[in-house]
């Protein structure tokens, strides 16, 4: 399970890296998310401008790779989950204070969350870099909330499954039997996960078992609604891929030892 859960960062990287990469391709095709409000059709949802999409896109890529190959990939991780927190309390937090009762709104909302947090998680599990010490009372905090927002994520997103039961349903590759039941566990599943998450109580079986399902989802569910003519040229379904892979890896993420948060100090759990 170890070797498993230790690709979550690579993983992870990967889908960063393929969100940037559409952000560079979508810049100049804005969607609507709110009557009157244009945004690039990418996680994190910036505004429909141009040159705030490149930009966007150009550091979810640089980010992705020193991740990926371990160059400043501490740094590289705070920056990360720094801009998606950014970016939550300034374009989606807004959106959820206009349409509160929105499930759509809130998941988008929560997903830009567990996709930040995961990368303040990520940042934790790496040694300490010299350069950053002098950051040490704004960087450390930050890195230990990652844990808990993600959690509140994985519990927001099982309650809203409740909410929507037959959208969830719906959703279910018809030659999977039982529909019903797979929305009904799935819900409780996040539940659960979060649970762990949050209480270090078997972390590695609950975030194990949370980055299997987004896993499963990627493969069963949006690879092949992205793959169809119909839906190959919708960046929706793309950005729904990617956003399930990304959580996939920020599940396994949260299972991995955090460093001590003292210059050459050791992993601990």
């Amino acid at each position: 399970m170890e070797i498993i859960l230790k690709q979550g960062r690579l993983i992870f990287a990967i889908a960063i890296f393929a969100l940037g990469v559409e952000h560079l391709i979508c810049a100049h095709l804005g969607q609507a998310a709110l009557p009157g409000e244009m945004v690039i059709p990418v996680i994190p949802f910036v505004p429909a401008i141009p040159v705030l999409a490149y930009l966007t896109g150009l550091v979810l890529i640089a980010t992705s790779v020193c991740i990926a190959a371990n160059m400043r990939a501490r740094l590289a991780a705070i920056l990360l989950g720094m801009l998606f927190l950014l970016c939550v309390v300034f374009l989606s937090v807004p959106r959820v204070a206009a349409s509160p009762l929105s499930v759509s709104v809130r998941t988008g909302f929560f997903e830009a969350l567990a996709i930040g947090s995961a990368a303040l998680t990520l940042a934790g599990t790496m040694p300490e870099e010299p350069y950053l010490l002098r950051w040490h009372r704004v960087v450390s905090p930050l890195i230990k909330s990652g844990r808990f927002l993600f959690a509140a994520s994985s519990i927001v997103f099982g309650i809203d499954h409740f909410l929507v039961l037959d959208v969830i349903a719906s959703l279910v590759p018809g030659w999977i039997p039982g529909a019903m039941f797979w929305a009904y566990f799935t819900g409780a599943g996040f539940i659960a996960a979060g649970i762990t998450v949050a209480t270090k109580w078997m972390v590695r079986w609950g975030a194990g078992f949370l980055g299997l399902m987004f896993l499963l989802w990627f493969l069963l569910l949006h690879a092949p609604r992205v793959l169809s003519a119909a839906r190959f040229h919708n960046p929706n379904e793309w950005s729904s891929a990617f956003i399930a892979l990304a959580i996939c890896g920020g599940a396994w993420i949260q299972a991995l030892p955090q460093r001590s948060q003292q210059q050459g100090g050791s992993p601990n759990t």
